[in-house]
């Protein structure tokens, strides 16, 4: 505001510092100054000139509110006044579906991993409360050291090759056994984290843990399972926290079940089994089995040195490549050097982690399944290149390779029988499998291949159907197996599925490639991979149907079981 005129002293010009950017400036005309009562009271109070409906009378359900001038005709109407003509007895349940929110039981019977999968595949608002099986002090239980115990059984499991959503339920059943409400685990390929809630007023608490390094030892995936089958449904049986971590240490400290030397005998013995599956003779057995022997130890010699796994893969393929190649130089009609190189591509297959990638994409987790699938990939990569420079250079030395030369025929079933259960015993064993487990999953390798045979060379079906048809008999039996002893289904199918990898396939089309056929390399190769996604997603179908028609906690009055994330792409 401008001063008023008074003496000369106050007439003296101000400085731009002194006078607001809003202040109208000297000589004109001055807005009257507004009165308390002009000022709006609230910012949904109605402007000046704007008129309501006259129409809305108290008849009509809009004038019922009293807002700050009175209840009448011309009252303003609400946004929480109903509107005409409705009536809360008679209206529709909204916000929830027609049928209501069903209530969902879980039951004892069922084994946690089912259990806890329908809670995952519920929305959070649904989910009952946690069971609490385990005991916590009065003042509720220790938030970040379940958190931190959550996250190391899952690196654990996670680091065994276990699949991410069995890694989910494992997390999420340890924390609602502890009684942790509102978490949410999540599960990626190197990174696991958790964040849990404890009230829609308190900030949340998230951890993470990054997975270093990944080893294959299904001997101390089942002693994780157990703890955790511990933890989750043994009422009688407390489990503190220093109890679980305490068991945890000790499944870390725990040496393999099978030294060095055996895992190597174990790699020759699957060598020479699948050579003779693909009709290698006694010969062929020995040298396939020396050769597998002699990558293995080679591939050692690179993980100590610290290279990388593919290069590791590469060094291993090698040698097999090569003991085959000087058989063929020797001009012996007696052997097959396919045999021999086939049989050592049998042992470097990364079949494990395939399936592990596939089902990973079945169930969802599509982020897990490509990186997944992209360490198949270089995998794979270093197997083509070892054998691919070996047979480079057979080429130029002079070997008459045949890519003709496929399978016998189906004159020796009983020892095709025998040699795929060795295959799977020695796959078993390089596994780190218990020794409790090696007997169901080697007879669940026989089953395999008496299928495959049966279907491919008998019934004359497609070999890939046949394929996904016996690894779908392998899924299911090994779900069977494990529900039977409350355990992982990795160590009853993993190794059962070896004698179905495409090895043959596999070599006959890096053979087309080394000898500058395209075409026929391509064609085989493509039969490989093929092969390869049968076994995998035929494994997953046999699992899920052994799912389906168990006992499996489910809704009361509504779907009893629910799709892994999204239905029909939406």
């Amino acid at each position: 505001m401008v001063a008023e005129q008074g003496g000369p002293e106050d007439q003296k010009p101000q400085s731009d510092e002194a006078r607001s950017a809003f202040v109208p400036p000297a000589g004109v005309e001055q807005p009257p100054t507004p009165s308390e009562d002009d000022h709006p009271t609230s910012e949904f109070a109605l402007p000046a000139g704007l008129h309501t409906d006259p129409s809305a009378g108290p008849g009509s359900g809009q004038g019922s509110a009293s807002g700050p001038g009175g209840g009448g005709a011309d009252a303003p109407a609400s946004a929480f006044v109903p509107p005409s003509g409705y009536n809360a007895q008679h209206q529709q349940p909204v916000f929830t579906p027609a049928h209501g929110i069903p209530m969902v039981r879980l039951t004892k019977e069922a084994p946690w991993q089912d259990r806890m999968r329908t809670m995952l595949r519920m929305p959070v608002t649904e989910r009952p409360a946690p069971e609490g099986v385990q005991k916590t002090d009065d003042s509720g239980p220790a938030v970040p050291r379940v958190l931190d115990l959550t996250l190391r059984i899952g690196e654990l499991l996670l680091a065994g090759g276990e699949g991410a959503e069995d890694v989910e339920a494992a997390m999420f059943a340890v924390t609602r056994s502890y009684g942790l409400d509102r978490c949410e685990p999540t599960v990626t390929f190197t990174l696991l984290s958790i964040s849990h809630q404890p009230s829609l007023v308190e900030d949340p608490v998230t951890a993470s843990r990054t997975v270093r390094r990944r080893g294959t030892d299904y001997t101390r995936l089942a002693a994780v399972f157990r703890l955790i089958d511990d933890i989750t449904t043994t009422e009688h049986v407390e489990v503190s926290l220093e109890e679980a971590y305490r068991r945890l240490a000790e499944i870390r400290r725990n040496r393999h079940p099978y030294p060095g030397w055996v895992l190597t005998a174990s790699a020759g013995l699957l060598a020479g089994s699948a050579s003779v599956l693909v009709g290698g003779g006694v010969l062929v057995f020995i040298v396939a089995a020396a050769g597998a022997m002699l990558g293995d130890r080679l591939a050692w010699l690179c993980a100590g040195r610290g290279l990388p796994e593919f290069y590791q893969f590469m060094a291993a393929a090698m040698p097999p490549a090569a003991m085959g190649i000087a058989l063929t130089l020797t001009h012996s009609t007696d052997v097959r050097p396919s045999a021999v190189i086939t049989g050592g591509l049998f042992a470097l297959l990364p079949g494990r982690a395939l399936v592990a990638g596939v089902q990973d994409g079945l169930t969802g987790y599509y982020i897990t399944a490509g990186a997944r699938l992209l360490e198949v990939m270089y995998f794979f990569i270093g197997i083509v290149g070892g054998v691919l420079l070996m047979l480079y250079l057979g080429v130029q030395l002079g070997a008459q390779l045949n890519p003709e030369a496929r399978f016998v025929p189906n004159d020796r079933p009983v020892i095709q029988i025998l040699a795929s259960m060795a295959l799977t015993l020695a796959f078993a064993i390089l596994l780190q499998q218990e020794r409790s487990t090696v007997l169901a999953v080697t007879l669940n390798g026989g089953v395999a291949w008496i299928i495959y045979g049966a279907m491919a060379r008998t019934g004359g079906i497609s070999p890939v159907a046949a394929t996904a048809v016996a690894a779908g008999l392998v899924g299911l039996f090994g779900q069977l197996f494990s529900r039977y002893r409350y355990t992982s289904s990795l160590p009853y199918i993993t190794a059962a599925i070896g004698p179905l990898l495409p090895g043959s396939a596999t070599y006959f089309g890096l053979l087309g490639v080394a000898q500058n056929e395209l075409d026929t390399g391509l064609a085989s190769l493509s039969t490989a991979v093929a092969t390869a996604l049968a076994i995998a997603i035929g494994v997953n179908l046999g699992s899920e149907i052994s799912r389906l028609f168990m006992r499996v906690p489910g809704g009361i009055g509504g779907p009893s079981r629910r799709a892994a994330k999204r239905t029909r792409g939406f």
